[in-house]
């Protein structure tokens, strides 16, 4: 058998495993139209794609109340007992032992083989709003927008350790490899807008955390054209899509075409698709010289808009990426990924949880209110947390008004709005010291599945074969949290 034979039976292989199941199929049959129209399109060199729909679904499994999601991830771990659950049993308890009964046989990261000691947070809560929410004094942005988001006190996750935090919330699995939240939007259900991709990734923020690694936001065995495009806020907005000095736009097409040519012969001989995906992405890129630097320039929002994210054109900060994800989905696109690292707080937590609250609180209730106000909330569904909780046990230096607190990952707390999200509502609870989930515990991939539910899709019929096995984000597990719907 020819090598060239070989590869025409693998993809044909690889065609009807993907065009047999459910939800793929009409992601395929969306994305084969659309490539039909882009062969099309690229007989005349200077064609240039509009912004018209592309790659959406010809049906959904339910009636969608999301088209977007923007998602807040807050990387290292925010300290949920400091925050969003308020636990007085555990300050009446502070400096004196963990009582056995919570921890013996429990996994604890780094606190194994110490004296373990309760520590209750030294900050005030209060309630806020016609819900009632108790939220800290650390966030009284956030308690400002308490009826419009729905709090989440019971989420639970299999990682104790960053990485596998991090990949876990992100794609499923505490397993590299597999493709992100992101990635599957885009696969599934494209973008709105075709000079821009459906996944965008905007980081900031800087502390002991583990490092933000691209493969959080990679497309895993999806097609490379589904992974997330990092932007920038401060300098080239995005890396080694300008182009150099001594070529204009007109040169840039010519060479791109030529390029073009040549893997249009390649993919024809061989039937590879990741031929395909790379023409989509260097026209991709093409079309975002334009689109992007337009996009990116906070300067044209009025001023009273960036005094209210407290946003600075020009610097790269949380505040500046929660404005650029609220242009970002008026633009068409499907998923925005904001990474704010600074959570890590094992020592000094008091003072250093409160400076990183200091950067994202503003931000985050701007952005909840910049959507209401532009009439995008009700479609645009919002997520706030990090990847595992905070332990109610002191970590480090303990002396009057300090405390630290290590992983934990038996219960933490993020919050969800918008986008068919009941606002105004707390859900779930933990014990009085905050160390198990007890009343509806949520697990990472009941929240993957509730979030494709909003956006019109059963989290087991998103699916794609790969190496013998349907794959999906939930991969075996999760159930939609129907209480949190609206």
């Amino acid at each position: 058998m020819t090598r060239e034979l070989y590869l025409q039976l693998l993809t044909r292989r690889h065609f009807f495993g993907r065009s047999a199941r459910g939800l793929g199929t009409l992601a395929l049959a969306s994305l084969l139209e659309r490539d039909s129209a882009n062969a099309a399109s690229r007989k005349s060199a200077s064609a240039q794609p509009g912004g018209a729909s592309h790659g959406s679904l010809r049906t959904l499994h339910f009636a969608p109340r999301a088209k977007r999601v923007i998602y807040l991830f807050q990387s290292g771990a925010p300290s949920q007992l400091d925050l969003y659950d308020y636990k007085p049993k555990l300050i009446e308890l502070n400096g004196q032992g963990m009582p056995e009964s919570y921890t013996k046989g429990q996994r604890i990261a780094q606190l194994a083989g110490q004296k373990l000691t309760c520590v209750g947070t030294k900050f005030k809560f209060s309630r806020h709003g016609k819900s009632g929410a108790e939220i800290s004094e650390l966030l009284p942005h956030i308690a400002g927008v308490a009826d419009e988001i729905a709090i989440v006190r019971s989420l639970h996750t299999e990682a104790i350790n960053h990485d596998p935090g991090v990949t876990m919330m992100q794609t499923g699995t505490t397993q590299a490899g597999r493709p992100s939240i992101g990635s599957w939007l885009s696969y599934g259900l494209g973008s709105e807008n075709e000079q821009l991709p459906a996944f965008v990734v905007l980081t900031s923020g800087h502390g002991q955390d583990q490092p933000l690694l691209s493969r959080y936001w990679g497309s895993g065995f999806l097609p490379s054209n589904h992974q997330g495009v990092e932007f920038r806020s401060q300098g080239e907005p995005i890396l080694f899509v300008s182009n150099p000095k001594g070529m204009d736009a007109q040169v840039r097409r010519r060479l791109l075409d030529g390029v073009r040519d040549l893997n249009q012969l390649k993919l024809e001989r061989v039937n590879d698709p990741e031929i395909n995906t790379r023409i989509q992405s260097y026209e991709m890129a093409y079309r975002m010289q334009t689109s992007v630097p337009e996009l990116m320039d906070l300067k044209k929002e009025p001023q009273d808009v960036l005094e209210q994210y407290g946003a600075e054109p020009g610097k790269s900060s949380f505040a500046n990426n929660c404005l650029l994800a609220r242009r970002l989905v008026e633009r068409g696109v499907r998923f925005v990924q904001l990474y704010h690292r600074g959570w890590d707080h094992h020592g000094n937590l008091p003072a250093e949880i409160t400076r990183t609250c200091q950067n994202v609180d503003r931000p985050s209730a701007a952005l909840i209110r910049d959507l209401k106000q532009r009439g995008l909330l009700e479609d645009t569904l919002v997520i706030w947390g990090g990847e595992f909780g905070r332990t109610p046990m002191n970590q480090g230096d303990m002396t009057p008004g300090n405390y630290g607190r290590d992983h934990h990952m038996k219960a933490f707390t993020i919050w969800m709005a918008g986008g068919g999200i009941q606002p105004g509502m707390t859900y779930g609870a933990t014990d009085e010291l905050g160390y198990n989930a007890v009343v509806d515990p949520v697990t990472v991939n009941d929240l993957q599945a509730t979030l494709l539910h909003c956006l019109g899709i059963d989290h087991e019929r998103l699916t794609f074969r790969f190496q013998g096995r349907d794959f999906r984000l939930t991969d075996v597990a999760g159930e939609v949290v129907k209480k949190l719907l609206a």
